[in-house]
């Protein structure tokens, strides 16, 4: 997994917003980057309303948050539209950003070995460095943490 200090693995993926996003266009911008397994679902539904509910504090630090899933765009459109979520969606189908940051892999889900969506953050500077890791974090209150790290 990716940890504090590293280089954060670069990125171009499609979005709920209707275009390709990069981390590169966020240079000189904290981006608060999180994964989650699955849209509309109980878990990923409380932390995507937990980071808009705070949306404006993360903006106030300087701070763009961005989820991703394996989930299709147009899946992330009927989550964000559902929900009214002010975070950008990022689609991962082939799990190659997931890979990259050591957020899918063997975890223990109600005491079972599996594999899957390992639900984590990173916070990238604005110089493309990792300045914290969460892994294997619990969605309720997370938004918040990171909020109160930042």
């Amino acid at each position: 997994m990716v940890k504090a200090g590293d280089v954060a693995p670069g990125f171009t993926l499609a979005s709920d917003l209707g275009r390709d996003v990069s981390l590169t266009e966020f240079a000189g911008k904290t981006v608060v980057l999180y994964f989650y397994p699955k849209d509309d679902t109980p878990g990923c539904t409380v932390e995507a309303n937990d980071f808009t509910a705070l949306a404006a504090e993360f903006a106030a630090k300087g701070a763009v948050v961005l989820g991703v899933s394996k989930d299709s765009v147009a899946a992330h459109c009927r989550f964000r539209d559902k929900y009214a979520l002010k975070v950008t969606l990022l689609s991962d189908p082939e799990l190659v950003l997931h890979k990259a940051y050591g957020a899918y892999g063997e975890k223990t889900l109600y005491g079972k070995k599996t594999t899957g969506v390992i639900r984590s953050t990173f916070v990238i500077d604005g110089a493309g460095a990792v300045k914290r890791a969460y892994p294997s974090v619990k969605a309720k209150g997370h938004a918040a943490k990171v909020l109160a790290d930042l």
